[in-house]
């Protein structure tokens, strides 16, 4: 009898060597890099929104010079 992790084991490597239908593990893999790279390009884009807002501002407001 197997047990719960041997039973994952082997469903993995059947996945792996397309033996059964879903994600390999080199799928998960880049689907997690793919996921951990949009989150930091939506923070990126977030910062920038944020300098593009406060530069924006900047320009708008009447000089002080004389």
């Amino acid at each position: 009898m197997r047990t719960p992790r041997q039973r994952t084991a082997v469903r993995k490597t059947e996945v792996d060597a397309g033996q059964r239908p879903g994600v390999t593990s080199e799928e998960a893999a880049e689907i997690k890099r793919l996921r951990a790279e949009n989150a930091e390009l939506r923070r990126a884009n977030e910062i920038l929104k944020a300098a593009s807002a406060f530069f924006a501002a900047e320009l708008d407001r009447p000089s002080k010079r004389s």
